[in-house]
């Protein structure tokens, strides 16, 4: 028998030894959306690695919101393709958690902190079991790492803007999604919150969560995230900080002259 060649059908080819690269934590093709006749997203495409802290910036109006809840399955899709994990976004959704906007909430409804917080463990319970000794774990956890484990029984309504943002982020926490979606977390916080808010996110990042953020501050975007995708109804621009905020993509974008922070430019060295 020739052993060469009971070898070469015996051992697997190389490439089928190689691992395979894991999916994209999001993964967007020709997405478009709109709200009657007026387009929100138009043919927008974006694939987002694993384990990145991302920052959605864009003028108002440009479809950072859209985008969020296109990505959650919470709006109708015109046309395109969205998966999340390498699975359709419908069938993600017990893998992604959502921040919402503080003014989407009814802040008058009478329910408790770890309540609120509760709510994250939802998705992972069969509707016959009551919550068990892992979930009211997790609450109080997730209480802890958003520094409002003091605040458990605290009617939600009594809260500041910037308690309320780190309940809905312990949430969030909670729920245990590998992917985590905020809609502008920062607005309306001190700067206190907003370091807070931020450490917490960037620990999740350090814990292997990917994290998508849409965020107004253009002066903080370059410090706070590690990729930024900007956007105007289409995708513009995404990659690093260094390649997205550059002088030619924030004046076509914006329509204007802006000032461009220097910091974020390579340095010029002397001779």
């Amino acid at each position: 028998m020739d052993t060469d060649a009971l070898k070469e059908r015996r051992d697997p080819p190389a490439a089928e030894l190689e691992p395979k690269p894991p999916s994209p934590a999001i993964e967007v093709e020709h997405l478009t959306v709109s709200y009657g006749p007026k387009p929100a997203l138009l043919d927008a495409s974006v694939s987002i690695a694993r384990g990145h802290l991302v920052g959605i910036i864009g003028p108002n109006g440009a479809g950072k919101s859209t985008f969020i809840k296109a990505v959650l399955g919470f709006i109708p899709v015109d046309f395109g393709i969205v998966r999340v994990l390498g699975i359709p976004a419908s069938e993600a959704r017990g893998k992604v958690a959502y921040v919402p906007q503080r003014g989407s909430v009814d802040w008058d409804f009478p329910i408790t902190v770890k309540d609120v917080v509760l709510m994250g463990r939802y998705g992972k319970l069969p509707f016959w079991r009551d919550p068990g000794r892992e979930d009211w774990k997790a609450v109080r956890e997730a209480l802890e790492t958003v520094r409002m484990a003091e605040f458990i029984d605290r009617q939600i309504g009594q809260l500041s803007g910037g308690q309320q943002q780190r309940v809905f982020m312990a949430r969030a926490l909670a729920q245990a999604g590998e992917v985590l979606l905020l809609d502008e977390p920062f607005a309306g916080v001190d700067a206190a919150t907003e370091s807070a808010l931020l450490d917490v996110l960037r620990r999740a990042r350090e814990q292997g969560r990917t994290l998508v953020v849409v965020h107004h501050d253009l002066a903080t975007a370059g410090e706070y995230f590690d990729r930024l995708l900007l956007l105007k109804q289409r995708v513009v621009a995404y990659g690093t900080p260094e390649q997205v905020l550059r002088e030619d993509l924030l004046s076509e974008v914006y329509e204007g002259t802006l000032k461009i922070f220097r910091s974020l430019q390579p340095k010029e060295t002397g001779a």
